[in-house]
């Protein structure tokens, strides 16, 4: 795939269920480098399994959870939550694994999921084979050519996860790479606003992107 060639090996989010809920958690309007600094401090309180947070001290959790950035309560609130249903369904790791409506209908309650969260966990923490897309793969998506523009994002993204994933082999390695690589390329360079297509690694595939660079070569002329 160009984008990992261009990216170099990127970092894959927890396999552990309860690990990735937390990450979910600390990932909501923080930044990669916060949401990992909280990671780390949750691990060095030993504080990533249900159990253990459910024991940890307070302060120490309010301090770790604040390095991921603000909205600190409702972070604290989510992982109360996700503690208890987690501690009350022991076997939610099997069962996410096993049928799909199941595991669907099991992620339901978890707060700050939603429908990208629950298919991220499916995908990376339950080997099921789903393309998540969340606003940057969509964007990504769209840009390419895929899917069917929407102001219903619920809509456009799922019709953005049929058009890719047909394109996909059937493996789970090859969906978590694809969602890892194109997420990542649309914080780092395929942004919103100002996407840097001249040095885009898919421009030679990217209507958009040579659009742009046709109207930008012609403003220069």
């Amino acid at each position: 795939m160009a984008l990992r060639r261009f990216y170099g090996i990127l970092p894959m989010p927890p396999r552990d269920p309860f690990r990735l809920f937390v990450w979910e958690v600390m990932a909501v309007h923080s930044t990669p480098r916060k949401r990992d600094a909280a990671l780390g401090a949750l691990k060095r309180i030993r504080a990533l399994t249900p159990d253990a947070m459910w024991r940890a001290p307070q302060k120490k959790l309010e301090e770790s959870v604040a390095l991921a950035g603000p909205y600190r309560e409702q972070r604290l609130n989510a992982l109360r939550t996700g503690v208890a249903l987690f501690r009350r369904s022991p076997n939610l790791p099997a069962t996410i694994r096993g049928p799909i409506v199941a595991a669907r209908r099991a992620l339901k309650p978890f707060p700050q999921l939603g429908e990208t969260g629950a298919h991220r966990m499916l995908l990376f923490a339950a080997d099921h084979v789903i393309l998540p897309v969340d606003a940057r793969v969509s964007r990504v998506g769209r840009r390419l050519g895929y899917g069917e523009a929407s102001d219903d994002f619920r809509k456009q993204a799922r019709s953005i996860q049929s058009a890719m994933s047909s394109e996909l082999p059937r493996s789970v390695d090859a969906f978590q790479h694809a969602y890892i690589y194109l997420t990542h390329h649309g914080a780092a360079t395929c942004t919103e606003t100002t996407p840097h297509c001249v040095v885009c690694p898919v421009l030679d595939r990217c209507p958009e992107g040579q659009a742009r660079t046709r109207h930008q070569a012609g403003e220069a002329g």
